[in-house]
């Protein structure tokens, strides 16, 4: 089995900054500011050729209301999962009451715990060490995790240096179905996700804004494997004012990069905004296949739920090839019918077809509507292939291809979606023409018409002045 392992200790101790070491990663936001992680952040290590999983959790205040008790019980659940328990203590500040509070609970639930004294870099380390020594660890562990200085020697502890078992198979991140949900602030992503899991297994609680971090978790349902990736919601610029906020929006603009698919969560109550249409934008220039949630779609008056299909079918027009599906992610209805859609998009932007194919559709599509003429010229599209995946991509060959209107490729795109059931993801059309063999010839022979008309001239003036020459001798 791969040891899990989990990092909890005291807020703005270090340990988002230990999780990004242990993981040799930055999938945790680090910044000067307590409170910064809230959910559980899962992370894959590796220690001389042996794997671990590493957790980062929220910081354990003591204080147990609203936000914080949630924090409380992510850390908790992941402490009941892990294998080995980092806890990670501030060497500058030396052992405080929250730090015993922490060693107290963990003895209560049985858990042994790893000592690690965080920042102890610019100061003696056995005077940094020694008000920890009498609280019974057998080891402790200096390090600074800003440095990475002392990670190693931690890891030779807790995770050893065997070497993985040879034939062990690894469940590679590349072969999931990276799902990517997205959407502003207090829509209902968490809860969402914790619907699809079946368990509280990211923060949900009614404040704009609880998820900051851009949360991974790897699932398996009827024999495909799934990563949901619960980002951060996105409010208009003007509106995200403090830093953090503003790392979040980065981690979730780059989580739509990493994502297959993408789930556009849009609040049923406040309708579509600016800001769903410049992040369904935002994941459509990225090539990633789109499915439209509209959430808190139960309790709505039906004159209201006609309006607002009506609405989103103007709005989202171009984008009538993704699914839509109307939610409630809080009772679940509807929620079991995104996994089509999912699969149907992922199957759709990670597709591959032959060029024979591809070619026999743009053949039979330019026989039975052709391309317009072009400068007096008709435009001669001959083969097409595909040129990559995820978005999936076609490259069309022909005469004068890169003078095809918008208009015919919209038609071509049409054409192909709909004989290769292409599904929730955009397809992207390249146009090349071959290189013109005459292309830099007429330069070349005005040049030589130009010397051959100099060289005659100068043969005419010589002639002349032979002429004159004789007439004078005459």
């Amino acid at each position: 089995m791969i040891p899990v392992i989990a990092v909890v200790g005291r807020p703005n101790v270090g340990k988002s900054t230990l999780f990004n070491q242990l993981t040799r990663s930055r999938d945790a936001l680090v910044a000067d500011f307590s409170g910064l992680t809230r959910d559980r952040q899962y992370g894959q290590g590796r220690h001389h050729g042996r794997r671990f999983i590493a957790i980062d959790t929220g910081g354990l205040a003591g204080e147990e209301e609203a936000v914080d008790q949630l924090m409380a019980d992510q850390a908790t659940a992941a402490i009941e999962e892990a294998d080995a328990v980092l806890l990670v203590v501030d060497g500058r500040s030396g052992l405080t009451p929250g730090d015993q509070a922490i060693i107290d609970q963990l003895r209560r639930q049985g858990v042994a715990a790893h000592l690690v004294i965080n920042k102890t870099d610019g100061q003696d380390e056995e005077q940094a060490a020694a008000e920890f020594h009498g609280l019974g660890f057998e080891l402790l562990h200096r390090v600074s995790a800003a440095h990475n200085r002392g990670v190693r020697q931690l890891l030779d502890a807790v995770v050893g240096d065997e070497e993985s078992l040879e034939g062990e198979e690894e469940a590679e991140d590349e072969d999931r179905i990276q799902v990517g949900i997205i959407g502003r602030p207090n829509v209902g992503k968490s809860t969402l996700v914790n619907r699809i899991l079946g368990e509280d297994r990211v923060v949900v609680y009614d404040e704009p804004g609880t998820t900051r971090d851009s949360i991974r978790i790897p699932f398996s349902r009827r024999d495909r494997d799934y990563t949901l990736i619960d980002t951060a919601g996105v409010r208009r610029r003007r509106q995200v004012k403090e830093k953090v906020e503003k790392f979040s929006v980065v981690k979730t603009l780059q989580s739509i990069e990493q994502a297959h698919v993408v789930v556009a969560m849009i609040d049923a109550r406040e309708g579509l905004v600016d800001q769903d249409m410049h992040l369904i934008g935002f994941a459509l220039d990225a090539g990633r296949a789109v499915v439209v949630v509209i959430n808190k779609w139960d309790g709505m008056d039906p004159e209201d739920r006609r309006w607002l299909k009506e609405h989103l079918r103007w709005r989202l027009g171009f984008l009538d090839y993704a699914r839509m599906h109307f939610i409630s992610a809080l009772h679940g209805t509807g929620v079991g019918d995104l996994y089509d859609s999912i699969n149907a998009g992922y199957d759709s932007a990670m597709a591959k077809w032959s060029t024979n194919q591809l070619t026999r559709i743009l053949q039979d599509a330019v026989t039975q509507h052709p391309p317009p003429m072009v400068r007096g010229h008709r435009i001669k599209l001959r083969y097409a292939h595909q040129g990559g995946s995820c978005p999936p991509r076609v490259v069309v060959h022909g005469t004068q291809a890169d003078a095809v209107p918008r208009d015919y490729q919209r038609y071509l795109e049409n054409t192909y979606r709909r004989v290769l059931k292409v599904e929730e993801t955009p397809i992207r059309f390249e146009f090349r023409s071959p290189d013109n063999p005459f292309e830099g010839r007429k330069n070349t022979l005005n040049k030589r018409q130009k010397q051959k008309k100099a060289r005659l001239m100068q043969h005419v003036k010589k002639k002349e002045k032979q002429t004159k020459h004789r007439k004078k001798r005459a």
